[in-house]
Order: C-alpha cells, then structure tokens, then sequence
C-alpha cells in the first residue's frame, strides 16, 4: 500500500513539474496534498532545474514605460518627451518572440520607481531608487504573483553602498548581500540575509 501511494506521489510529481508556474498557481486549491507537494522546496528545485535546463516557460521580466512609439531624437530635451511623463510598467514578455504576455502590478501596489538588483530562478529582488535605511526590499516572484518583504536592518546608522542577490547551490538557499558604510566609524560592513531562515547576520 506505502508503495502504490509513493508511485501515485512521483507520477503526479512528474506531471506537475511540467507545467508552467502560472498553472500551478492554480492547483494549489485543488487539495491540501497538492498544495504541499507545488510549495515543498525539492519540487520548486526539481522544477526550476527542469526549465533551466531545457529553456522552458521562461520570460523576460521588463520595467518600461508602456507603448513607446516616438525616438528620442525627436526632442532638444528628453524631458520634454510625452511618453515618459506617464508611470513606468512592468510586464512579463516572451523570451522567444518577444511578445507581450501579462502586465504586472507592484507586489505591493506602489507606484513609485523601483529597481532590480537581482535575479535568480525566476525570483527576482527589487527596492526603490534611493536605497537608503527605510527602503523596504522585496523577493518577488512576478510569474505565480507572491513575494516576500525582508526584515528590516536593525543596524540604522548606515547607508547603502550595493545590494546584491543570488542562489547560493551548495546550501540551496538565496541569499542578499549588502554592503554598508557605518556613520558611526565611516567603515564598511557587509549583511547577508537568508530566504531559508528569513533572517540577515553580518558578512
């Protein structure tokens, strides 16, 4: 009987692992076995590692400013250009026929400029322009629409130098990395956190 219900468990695995993350968004609901097999971290490595390799539902992640249509040329002063008095987008396109899929909305429906300082895996880690003590950051999943605010430094003397992310392989884990210049003696520190443990600890 264990091992009727383990094959069931890798044929279903098998098949889900082949869909897009968009799709599997949508089984989650589906039951509560399915939902803990889609959010278990072996099927998100598995599944990763499967369109990795063979180049499958993957996207173009682009903030823009919607139908630009006009060459800057056209204007003394880029300023002056029309289009760029509207709001910026982000919107997911095609990394095969660079086609506009889907538009996306600010995880947390802020409409202020942000940058990305990093992507990995289709999780992509953004923050607002200036960076400095109060600016949140964000992990972000833009294709299943779920993200992860970090907590806050508690070091509050500091301003920003660089903000970094990427997955680290040999602990299966993400990791930001940011560097720090300390009012209090003018000297660097560097912060890194871990999506595993929700945490920062000192470089």
């Amino acid at each position: 009987m264990a091992s009727t219900t383990l094959r069931k468990k890798e044929i279903l695995t098998d098949i889900l692992v082949r869909l897009p993350a968009k799709t599997l968004v949508r089984f989650l609901c589906a039951c509560k076995s399915w939902s803990d097999l889609i959010n278990s971290s072996s099927f998100i490595t598995t599944q990763l590692n499967r369109n990795v390799t063979k180049h499958l539902h993957v996207s173009l992640l682009c903030l823009h400013y919607p139908d630009l249509k006009r060459p800057f040329e056209f204007y003394e002063n880029y300023e002056d250009y029309p289009d760029l008095k509207r709001e910026l987008e982000w919107s997911l396109f095609s990394n095969e026929t660079f086609e506009h899929c889907s538009k996306l909305n600010h995880p947390l429906g802020i409409k202020k400029d942000y940058r990305v300082y990093g992507s990995s895996n289709g999780l992509v880690c953004i923050s607002d322009d200036k960076l400095d003590t109060k600016s949140p950051i964000h992990i972000w999943n833009p294709s299943v629409r779920k993200f992860r605010t970090l907590p806050m430094s508690t070091n509050v003397k500091f301003r920003y130098i660089a903000l970094q992310f990427g997955f680290h392989p040999g602990v299966n884990d993400y990791k930001v990395v940011r560097m720090l210049r300390v009012h209090k003696d003018d000297a660097f520190a560097v912060e890194v956190y871990s999506l595993s443990t929700d945490s920062w600890k000192k470089g």
